[in-house]
């Protein structure tokens, strides 16, 4: 109980020094007045999103979540040594593949291998696929095709190999994306580290930072502010090109709003927008990241928004960049707008959000996605507060269909 206590008594200051009282308090934050004289008791434990909106609206800068944090740190919360290890060593070696009997001897006809560009295409097919394909049966399509193109690669010589196994990279990395959103996080861990080998080997020694910008990613998504700080301010040090400098500036964003602080985000974001506007990679590789979004820092801001605490401006930011989306972009479609609807919901306009998720549930059954997921859930958290309203009702079969697949 120590945490709740902790918490409600810090809670329970700031409302009277702002000289409100509880129902005002419940009124501004869209919860009940028995609800929040628990938490302000010990008697329930806050969630993080109910920490982070009364950061921001008590204009504490973090304090409250810090007061979490700082007495709720349990060994699930952190990295097990399994993930370090993972992270640090990554998996056996594509590059080790054995070849058939004779593979030698065709090294010489180079120019009967197909061309480094025929599968950054083919790669850019698969990642379109993937806006529509639940994970599972992209990933062993995946998987089958960076071995053969690795294999390739090792029957060739000079620049035809080099870009074999850059382009073998880039669906190593894709596969470690498709991975997490399958729901394994170590093995996102293993592929990533793969895809550093791979282009390594084909002397990209850079993939190696965007891979500090995927790792941001798991631990963003496992709510560990610090720890996706560290990693994307890794990944802009040096001679790291633009757009893998503004991703990760992105991921910082992000890692500054779970820990509440505005101003660092704010400026990472400013840092991610003048980066990214510097253009895509010169080495003619499939661009890192997304490419479903028409400004995917405005996008960041609208989630850092929620995440700092301010529903309302995040809600009016990510929906306008939703409806920006193109169609045939599911995945990307039902990341941000159950985002949307979360914020919506969060800011009291249920009925909105309830419009906002109808579609994006049905398609989140078909294309079913770890990250997805996890939105999901914290929406489930917000319509609970309102589960009485005819409409959540109504909707509450198709938010379980999702949770609850079988």
């Amino acid at each position: 109980m120590e945490v709740p206590l902790r918490f409600g008594a810090e809670l329970r200051r700031l409302r009277q020094d702002a000289g409100m009282t509880l129902q005002e308090l419940a009124d501004a934050m869209s919860y009940s007045k028995g609800h929040l004289c628990k938490i302000e008791r010990g008697d329930k434990t806050p969630a993080m999103d109910f920490v982070q909106r009364c950061d921001a609206f008590f204009a504490a800068d973090g304090k409250l979540r810090r007061t979490v944090e700082s007495d709720a740190v349990t060994a699930e919360g952190r990295p097990t040594m399994a993930r370090r290890q993972v992270i640090a060593t990554g998996v056996g070696s594509l590059l080790a593949v054995a070849l058939p009997e004779g593979a030698r001897e065709e090294r010489a006809d180079a120019t009967a291998l197909p061309p480094d560009a025929l599968f950054h295409d083919q790669l850019h097919q698969m990642r379109r696929l993937g806006q529509s394909t639940a994970p599972s049966v992209l990933l062993p399509v995946l998987q089958a095709q960076a071995v053969t193109v690795t294999t390739l690669a090792s029957q060739a010589a000079g620049s035809t190999r080099s870009g074999l196994l850059i382009a073998a990279s880039r669906f190593a990395e894709y596969i470690g994306w498709i991975a997490q959103e399958a729901g394994d996080e170590a093995d996102a861990l293993k592929w990533t580290a793969q895809a550093v080998e791979l282009a390594r080997a084909g002397g990209d020694g850079h993939l190696a930072d965007y891979a500090l910008v995927r790792r941001a990613l798991v631990t963003f998504y496992n709510g560990q502010a610090s720890e996706t700080i560290a990693l994307a301010q890794q990944a802009q040090k040096g001679s790291v090109p633009p757009r893998i400098r503004g991703l990760a500036a992105q991921r910082e964003a992000q890692g500054h709003a779970l820990a509440g602080d505005e101003r660092a985000c704010g400026k990472a974001l400013e840092r991610a927008r003048t980066l990214l506007a510097a253009g895509a990679e010169p080495t003619g590789a499939p661009v890192l990241g997304t490419t479903q979004l028409a400004d995917p820092v405005s996008m960041v801001t609208g989630w850092c928004l929620y995440d700092l605490g301010r529903p309302k401006e995040a809600a009016a930011v990510l929906g306008r960049e939703c409806r920006r989306i193109a169609p045939h972009a599911l995945t990307t479609r039902m990341r941000y707008g159950l985002r949307s609807a979360l914020a919506e919901a969060a800011s009291g306009e249920i009925e909105r959000s309830c419009e906002t998720a109808r579609e994006l549930l049905a398609f989140a059954k078909i294309i079913p996605s770890a990250t997805v997921r996890a939105d999901v859930r914290r929406l489930d958290r917000e319509w609970s507060r309102f589960r009485g309203h005819p409409t959540v009702r109504a909707l509450r079969p198709s938010l379980v269909n999702v949770l609850d697949p079988s």
